[in-house]
Order: C-alpha cells, then sequence, then structure tokens
C-alpha cells in the first residue's frame, strides 16, 4: 500500500533590526512557544495590510490569551524603512501587538512571502500550518484557531496567559494623525482628524480648536456632534449651497475604516450616513457591470439604494462641478467613484479594479490606491494615485453636464509615475521626475498641481504647460494634504503634517527648489526563471466548513499580464482555474508578472445531495501579486503561489 508522509516544516526565527510594542525586549519563537503565532507581513503604505489589521482585531481580542500577532514589517518605499515613520504608523494605526521592523526583508524572504498582506500561521511547537495571501481570511482563522487551541491542549503543548504586547506612550495633542483638510465660508478650517475619529473645526490661526464633530471615540453612529463616531475620517468636501439644500447636509466625509460616505451639516455638527453598508466592497462584489472583454462599465450607477452598497476606504472625496457630483478616491479597490449627494446615486468613473498604472480609456485604466483628488478649472480630475507614486488625470472629452455613461468619452493619463515598484525624490522633465507615496493634491492659480508628496516629506509641483516637475517645500513629516490658501493677501500652502499634528502654513515660493536625489525601485527579491514555458499554480484550500461555490462553473480565476508586455509570449489573459501555463520571452532579460486570483467559497453544511443552501453566507478570496522575475539560464521552470495554502 502506498502512503503519503506529511511533512512538517519548521517556522524560521524571527530576524530584524529592532521590535516595536515589547517595552524594549527581543522576541525569537523560543520566547513564544506554547502560543498560537499569527505571523502578518505588512507595510504602512498599503491599504490591503490595513484592511487586515482591522480584520485581526475581533480575534486577536477572543484568543488573547492563547494568540500572539507579529507584525512583520517588511517596506515596500524608502521612507517606509526609517524606523521614527515605522513607530509613527505603529500608533497610528492603534497596532497592539508586537512589530518586528524587517527593513532588510530577511524574515520576509525566510517565509518566502511574496505580497502585502501575507499572513503565517504557527502552531504551538514552532510548525507552519497556514500561508495565507490577500485579505478576508478571518473566518477561516476563527475556524482554524480553535481547531489549534483543542488539539494542543489535549497535547499539553498549549500555554495561557498574557502576550507579550507593550503599550507605547502617546505623543499627540489636540491633533493626532490629521488627514485632509478643507476651508469652511467663515473663514474657519475643517479637518479630519484622523486618529482620534472625529472632525476638528480650527480658527484661522490653525490651531485654535472651535468646536469637534464626533465624540472621539472609534466606531460607528449617526447622531449628534457629541454622539457620532468615525473611524479614522479622511477626505471632506464642501457641497455648493443649492446643492446642500436638497441634500440636508453640507459637508461629505469619506469615513475610511468604515467604508462609508457620511454627511455634516454644519450648522449643528449633526452626522448621517449618506452612502455604504459597512461591509468592505471587494472587485464584481456588487452587480455585474461588465462588458464582453471584462471590463466594468463606468459611469452608469450601481443599481441599489446608496446605504446598502458596499464601499471600500473612501480615502478622499471632492465635489466636481463638471460632474455634478462627489467624486470619491476609493483606496480599497483601485478606483474613482461618483455619488449623487441628491439622489444617492453611487457609480464608478474610472477604473476597473486593477491595481497598477495603465492609461487609457476610463474602464481599462488601472490605479493603485487613489488618496487624493481635486478639480481644475477645466473640470478634470486630478489623482494623487499612492502606489504607483504617480499623479495622475481623469479627463472628461465632451461638454455635457449631466453625469451619464455616454455623455463623456472619460480618459485617465499619467502625468508623473512609471509603476507599482518605481519612485524616488526627482525634479525636472516629467518621464525623468520621480514621487513617492503622494497623498494629496492641489490645483494652484496658474493650473499647475501641487502634490503633498507624503514619503518624501515634499510639496512638489507640476506645470503640466511645459511637463515638469519642481519641489515647492521639504523637511516635513509625512505631509498628507495640501491647499491653496487664499484667505490673505498672499496665497500660501496650507499642509496637513501628520506625523507632526498640525497643519502649516508656507510661502508659494516664485523660484522653486530643484531636487534630484535619484529614482528608485522597491528592492524585492527578483525570482530567477527560465525562458519558455513556466508552470504557474496558486494553491488555495477553502476554510473547515467552507466549500468552493461551483454552482455557476468554476469558481476560481486568474488575470495574468506583465511588464513590458513582450514579457509574455502566451498565457496572458483572463480565464477560469488556478492553474496557467506561461511562456516568457528570452529578449527581455527581467521583468514584472501581474497576477491576480480569485476563489470564491461559501459557508454552511453541504444539503444532503452535496449543493450548498441557498441561503449560505459566501467569501470571495483574492489576491494580486507583482512577482519581479529575471531570466536566468538555470532558473525556475514553475511558480507556486499561495492564495490560501495550509500545511
Amino acid at each position: 500500500m502506498e502512503t503519503t508522509t506529511h511533512v512538517r516544516v519548521r517556522a524560521s526565527e524571527l530576524v530584524g533590526r529592532n521590535w516595536l510594542n515589547t517595552g524594549g525586549v527581543d522576541l525569537d519563537l523560543e520566547a513564544l512557544r506554547g502560543k498560537i503565532v499569527l505571523l502578518d507581513f505588512w507595510t504602512f503604505c498599503c491599504i490591503n495590510c490595513l484592511h487586515v489589521l482591522d480584520e485581526l482585531r475581533p480575534l486577536e481580542q477572543e484568543y488573547k490569551d492563547v494568540l500572539v500577532t507579529v507584525g512583520v514589517h517588511s517596506p515596500k518605499f524608502e521612507h517606509e524603512a526609517d524606523p521614527v515613520a515605522l513607530a509613527a504608523a505603529v500608533e497610528r494605526y492603534e497596532i497592539t501587538h508586537p512589530v518586528l521592523d524587517d527593513p532588510e526583508l530577511a524574515t520576509w524572504q525566510a517565509y518566502s512571502a511574496r505580497a502585502w498582506p501575507t499572513l503565517v500561521v504557527v502552531d504551538p511547537e514552532g510548525y507552519i500550518v497556514a500561508h495565507l495571501s490577500g485579505e478576508g481570511h478571518a473566518a477561516g482563522l476563527a475556524t482554524l484557531i480553535p481547531e489549534l487551541v483543542a488539539e494542543h491542549e489535549a497535547k499539553g503543548t498549549l500555554h495561557r496567559g498574557d502576550g507579550p504586547y507593550v503599550a507605547p506612550e502617546p505623543t499627540a495633542g489636540d491633533l493626532r494623525f490629521p488627514g485632509k483638510v478643507l476651508p469652511l465660508p467663515g473663514g474657519t478650517f475643517l479637518v479630519s482628524d484622523t486618529g482620534h475619529h472625529r472632525l476638528v473645526e480650527l480658527g484661522p490661526d490653525l490651531t485654535t480648536v472651535v468646536r469637534a464633530i464626533g465624540s472621539g471615540a472609534k466606531g460607528y453612529a449617526d447622531g449628534s456632534a457629541a454622539d457620532a463616531q468615525f473611524n479614522e475620517p479622511q477626505g471632506l468636501a464642501l457641497l455648493p449651497g443649492d446643492i446642500a439644500a436638497q441634500a440636508g447636509y453640507d459637508v461629505v466625509v469619506a469615513d475610511s475604516v468604515n467604508h462609508r460616505l457620511r454627511g455634516v451639516s454644519l450648522a449643528d455638527g449633526t452626522v448621517r450616513t449618506v452612502a455604504g453598508n459597512g461591509v468592505q466592497r471587494l472587485l464584481d462584489a456588487g452587480p455585474a457591470l461588465v462588458d464582453d472583454d471584462g471590463a466594468r462599465a463606468t459611469g452608469a450607477a450601481l443599481g441599489r439604494l446608496p446605504l446598502e452598497i458596499a464601499l471600500s476606504s473612501p480615502w478622499d472625496v471632492v465635489y466636481s462641478r463638471r460632474l455634478e457630483r462627489v467624486v470619491v478616491a476609493m483606496a480599497g479597490v483601485h478606483q474613482v467613484f461618483g455619488f449623487d449627494p441628491v439622489t444617492g446615486a453611487v457609480s464608478i468613473v474610472a477604473g476597473n479594479g486593477l491595481e497598477g498604472l495603465l492609461d487609457g480609456p476610463a474602464d481599462r485604466a488601472w490605479f493603485a490606491q487613489p488618496s487624493g483628488l481635486a478639480e481644475d478649472a477645466a473640470g478634470d480630475i486630478w489623482v494623487a494615485d499612492s502606489e504607483t507614486s504617480a499623479l495622475r488625470r481623469v479627463s472628461f472629452g465632451d461638454d455635457g453636464t449631466a453625469f451619464k455613461a455616454t455623455a463623456f468619452k472619460t480618459t485617465v493619463e499619467t502625468a508623473v509615475g512609471e509603476g507599482l515598484f518605481d519612485f524616488g525624490f526627482r525634479d525636472g522633465p516629467a518621464d525623468h521626475a520621480r514621487l513617492q507615496h503622494p497623498l494629496g493634491v492641489a490645483v494652484l492659480p496658474d493650473g499647475s498641481v501641487a502634490v503633498a508628496d507624503t514619503y518624501n516629506g515634499a510639496v512638489r509641483r507640476y506645470d503640466p504647460a511645459s511637463r515638469t516637475v519642481s519641489t515647492l517645500a521639504r523637511g516635513l513629516a509625512e505631509p498628507s494634504d495640501v491647499f491653496l490658501d487664499e484667505s490673505g493677501q498672499t496665497p500660501l500652502l496650507l499642509v496637513v503634517e501628520a506625523n507632526r499634528h498640525q497643519l502649516v502654513r508656507l510661502p508659494l515660493p516664485k523660484d522653486a527648489l530643484q531636487v534630484d536625489e535619484g529614482a528608485a525601485q522597491t528592492q524585492r527579491p527578483k525570482t530567477p526563471v527560465a525562458a519558455g514555458g513556466l508552470g504557474l499554480v496558486v494553491r488555495f484550500s477553502a476554510p473547515t466548513g467552507q466549500k468552493l461555490d461551483d454552482r455557476w462553473g468554476d469558481p476560481t480565476q486568474l488575470k495574468i499580464s506583465s511588464t513590458p508586455p513582450e514579457l509574455l509570449v502566451s498565457g496572458a489573459g483572463t480565464s477560469v482555474g488556478l492553474t496557467r501555463a506561461l511562456v516568457l520571452s528570452g529578449e527581455v532579460p527581467e521583468g514584472v508578472l501581474h497576477i491576480t486570483a480569485r476563489a470564491a467559497a461559501c459557508d454552511g453544511p453541504e444539503t444532503a445531495d452535496g449543493e450548498i443552501p441557498d441561503h449560505a453566507a459566501c467569501h470571495l478570496y483574492q489576491q494580486d501579486w507583482g512577482i519581479p522575475v529575471v531570466l536566468t539560464a538555470d532558473g525556475a521552470a514553475d511558480l507556486v503561489l499561495d492564495l490560501r495554502g495550509m500545511d
């Protein structure tokens, strides 16, 4: 009889520069023996990683005596390798577990992580039992953890008790990691006090607190200014007076972690929800608006009541007079949405949901975590596309004013930026210039565009006429928004300096600085592969209690492309299944494989005939990978990735 031996893989040691949230104590796996250890490979620029932090919080609380989460911070951008910036991010996102600073990606490589976020589960004896990529694994972990508890309690290898987390000292004052700013008609400024989960109205001096809107308690609640709750609010948009009168509120707020848009009445500070059901949206989770080529239609309303529709980390909002609606940077699904405050209609303005940098018709364009918006005099929308370190423009090629799918020939173009892994601090011609994870954007009187170049600690200027980039200010601590303040005799730049918990005014220099500190690429290890055939396998195992949802055919899908496109001779495109035979060109020395994998599974016991019950709750598992590859003669002929791999 043939037998199969299950190989148990011992977890690698945790190696890095420093530990945070441990009271100065260095941890190792030996010190964590007896606990279930959940390694969360993350980087603080990544919206998907921030989603996972929130997914894990209930599990950490429920199993706090047996589960220890360790955040392994493996940076993408150069700025994220700064230990001061990392400490600020750990405080900003209220992370209540130990964090290993892994700037050289040593532990990342030891665990074969290939994407942010990646989760690895280590059992109380120090063996790897699960390797998970992407979001949406909380339900599966909620099944796996009690199974491990029962197994190791029976074996006597589970140790209950407090974990090693030690809370750091808080550093903020009246504001805590403010996100965005909005000037109000009376000369005051409304600020999203993101770290305090509220809005604050500041006086003209930018320090006097006029009032707070929101209780300051992290959560979700509508109501009065004193009782309402937000969860990391970000963008703010003031509605025109006639629109506000019809809508019944004045300001739209991007309530990012609540995945909702909120409306605020300035007269009394009352807060209401105007769009979003609080459930994080996944791509294609709504009604099908897909054409024959698989591109999501833009312009058309998504077809549900506004409070029933799912959103995903709305990060900024701006009222567009051209579109007659609020434009929303929907960072979590890499798209730009529209919201009509009068009718409540929610629509897609641009982006098909794939992560990356691709220009063209709006329904074909790719964004990567759009985080800042501004409208120019022509009615075009400028976008700070943070993960591609890019400045993008959404243009509308018709003179119509009603926002309909046929009213505009909407296109997307890139002014500055190269791709997901390219960044730097360099002025000059736009195709030479580089940004680093920008979060804010503003249009200046001469038609040029100011950019809050967050990870470079600078405000940059892009001139569309000359297509050049210059630097207006530097030495800032993660500027998250920029605005032109014309309230005084001389126009000034108003900058939200998030990591110094303040707003500052800066002169608008006549002669901008010229900076060239070079361009860089994300220093992730390149995977050696051989030219010719490359077999791709994405492993997926449905959690206990779930079954692949095959009621309408194969519930798995791969979408594959490459940069440059010439890297892939064949195998590109979208099709069902989690395996694909690729052919790589021997004429391209290196590049990036862009891979999106999806799988759908449903809860509940199977019926007698093995079918999934109609009432079952279903889950979409999805992960985008950008795999840097280098072609070598002895490179691999196979590539195996884990969407949800169980050991």
